[in-house]
């Protein structure tokens, strides 16, 4: 258990944490930092917030740990801030969705001050703001920590335990092959949402105020914020891209069938589909 936890830009994942550590006791201060000074005044009055410094280098000074939940496009920069504030050893970790750059750079920013061991958990919203952060939000929700070979063991272990103690189930994995994983997993699935609302969006919009379970369902993290997954797509382009194109090559393929009225073909995709699907874990 850290004496000072200190969690950098509070947003849904970023305020979640901090519900979480506070609720199972597992940091004895809990130190948020955020940027806007509105921001930090309401979350001082929370009961599962010790401090909210108007300083970075405040915030960060004699903690054990510090997590980053900013976007990812921010990450290494607030790590090369923070770094000439650290105790030595302190154990540095993200939130972000993307690894591979991440992860590389993280250790190179913190120099000998301190460990960068990347982790993302696979737990969100459509909705965004520390306002609606949940203390439950990762319980029995995968969380990968994504290790270089260089990694200290030690702050890998503290890591891992530390996003098992929030309820997660954690998965060690190189940065590279989570970022092939959640490309087809996590990235895929959120195009996939978007752009078949930006189609329906063409068609006659009446058409919207009849959708059944299916479409709300497929479609609900079409409402996420597009800014931010803009930055997600841009870090992790070329697997979203190559996952895009064997997508493409599915999609066509079961466009030939139905065209062909290979309707054999047609109900054995659609067996592989939900038969997969019949396997999500509980």
């Amino acid at each position: 258990m850290p004496d000072q936890l200190t969690i950098i830009a509070p947003g849904l994942l970023g305020a979640s944490v901090a519900r979480a550590a506070y609720d199972r006791g597992l940091a004895k201060r809990i130190i948020i930092w955020a940027r806007r000074p509105e921001v930090r005044l309401q979350i001082a009055e929370q009961p599962w917030c010790t401090d909210a410094p108007t300083s970075l280098a405040k915030a960060v000074t004699g903690s054990n740990m510090v997590i980053i939940a900013a976007p990812v496009t921010h990450i290494i920069g607030l790590a090369q801030e923070i770094a000439p504030h650290l105790s030595p050893g302190t154990v540095v970790t993200d939130v972000g969705s993307v690894k591979g750059e991440i992860s590389r750079l993280g250790q190179a920013a913190l120099g000998p001050r301190g460990h960068f061991v990347g982790s993302h958990p696979m737990a969100g919203s459509e909705k965004t703001g520390w306002e609606h952060g949940d203390a439950k939000l990762f319980e029995k929700r995968t969380c990968f920590v994504t290790p270089l070979p260089e990694t200290d063991p030690t702050a890998l272990d503290t890591v891992a335990r530390f996003w098992h103690n929030l309820g997660s189930d954690v998965v060690t994995m190189a940065p590279d092959q989570h970022d092939e994983v959640v490309a087809n997993i996590s990235h895929l699935p959120q195009v996939i949402a978007s752009m078949l609302c930006a189609y329906l969006n063409r068609k006659d919009l009446t058409w919207r105020n009849y959708a059944g379970g299916g479409l709300r369902d497929t479609t609900r993290i079409a409402g996420s914020d597009p800014q931010l997954w803009r930055t997600i797509l841009e870090q992790n382009r070329d697997e979203v891209l190559r996952a895009l194109r064997e997508f493409q090559d599915e999609l066509q393929a079961f466009h030939a069938a139905l065209s062909n009225r290979d309707l054999i073909d047609v109900t054995a995709r659609l067996e592989r589909g939900r038969a997969y699907r019949r396997e999500f874990r509980p």
